[in-house]
């Protein structure tokens, strides 16, 4: 597990995708991979869907040296409706409990700003994290759904 204390010194990188290296596209499909698929036991999850290259898509990516301990993934308005939209939010289990899921929401968030300030935020969130995301102020609109037979709400951030 990281150490407290190493947290302040994770190097946060906010890269259109069309700046990111083979090496870290393969190193954030694998932390998505072991945490959608074989950690939540979701062996049909649909994770590469052609958004992570698309557009004005980009990826949040934070790291402990050369190893990834967490990422997101933002779509831009009009790519996947009208909102900017938050998904594919992942921190590695030894970055789990240390504060790294809180610095990696405020990066991503901050990138939200850069690019396309005033913009209202949609995410799914987990219907466990609706609090998490809450002290974000994000809402919940709409009702509960499964996706992968995990519970899911919609939320949004306004702008």
């Amino acid at each position: 597990m990281l150490e407290e204390s190493r947290l302040v010194h994770l190097t946060w990188l906010h890269l259109h995708h069309r700046d990111i290296t083979g090496r870290q596209m393969h190193d954030l499909l694998r932390l998505r991979h072991q945490v959608f698929v074989i950690e939540q036991e979701c062996p049909d999850y649909a994770d590469i869907d052609g958004l992570d290259v698309a557009g004005d898509t980009h990826h949040v990516l934070g790291l402990d040296g050369d190893r990834l301990v967490a990422v997101s993934r933002v779509l831009s308005p009009g790519l996947h409706g009208e909102r900017v939209r938050i998904g594919r939010v992942v921190v590695a289990p030894e970055g789990r409990g240390t504060g790294v899921g809180h610095q990696l929401m405020a990066e991503t968030l901050a990138l939200c700003e850069q690019q396309w300030p005033g913009h209202p935020i949609l995410l799914s969130a987990q219907a466990h994290l609706t609090d998490y995301y809450g002290r974000y102020g994000f809402v919940a609109v709409g009702e509960v759904y499964l996706e992968d037979d995990i519970p899911h709400l919609d939320m949004v951030r306004p702008g």
